[in-house]
């Protein structure tokens, strides 16, 4: 049976779907890995005949099969609003990952993602991600502090604004980057010690 990780977080700009791809396709080279595209914007979807080490599943309506599929683990990439299926996929995920941005206006918009998840009893299953971090600023830790009222677990790995982040979806990854995929490969050990 595939274990979940619900990549979510109800505002845009957080880096969710380069978060989900680069997650994916670290671990892909030790298990068969998909990801579920379900943001209607389909933006990783669109990399499907580009990717061979990742499947790339388009957004479908019905998600009770999912967990059945043949995959060790799924990716599940959601839009930046509320949908009709987000709480279903709330219910059904192993780890839910919230990235975030360390801004005034992320802080904001994180608590209807963080309420959504309480109504559901499922906070134990859940892990902030403070993600395109700037480097050298006060700013995150002050967000840290704000962020910690939620009694949610924080990675303790940053994944910082490198431009290798950003252009890992046309490259493949980010191998060509050492800090990059250090940051990849603590977030990576941090997901799997959680799930396993």
């Amino acid at each position: 049976m595939a274990k979940l990780i619900l990549i979510t977080h109800q505002k845009g700009g957080v880096g969710k779907s380069t978060l989900v791809f680069n997650l994916a396709q670290n671990i892909s080279g030790n298990a068969k890995v998909a990801i579920l595209d379900m943001d209607l914007q389909g933006s990783l979807s669109q990399l499907r005949e580009y990717i061979s080490s990742i499947d790339i599943l388009p957004y479908r309506e019905s998600i009770q099969n999912i967990p059945d599929l043949d995959y060790d683990f799924i990716f599940i990439d959601t839009p930046p609003y509320l949908s009709n299926h987000l709480s279903e996929l709330i219910n059904i995920a192993d780890l839910i990952l919230i990235p975030t941005k360390a801004g005034i206006l992320d802080l904001f918009a994180i608590r209807s993602t963080i309420d959504l998840i309480k109504q559901e009893n499922r906070l134990a299953e859940t892990m902030i991600v403070l993600n395109i971090i700037k480097a050298n600023t006060t700013l995150t830790l002050d967000i840290l502090i704000e962020i910690e009222e939620y009694d949610i677990k924080i990675a303790n790995t940053h994944i910082s604004d490198l431009v290798a982040f950003t252009r890992s979806v046309l490259v493949g990854g980010v191998t060509s980057d050492k800090n990059a995929q250090k940051q990849l490969d603590e977030l990576t050990k941090e997901l799997l010690n959680h799930l396993l």
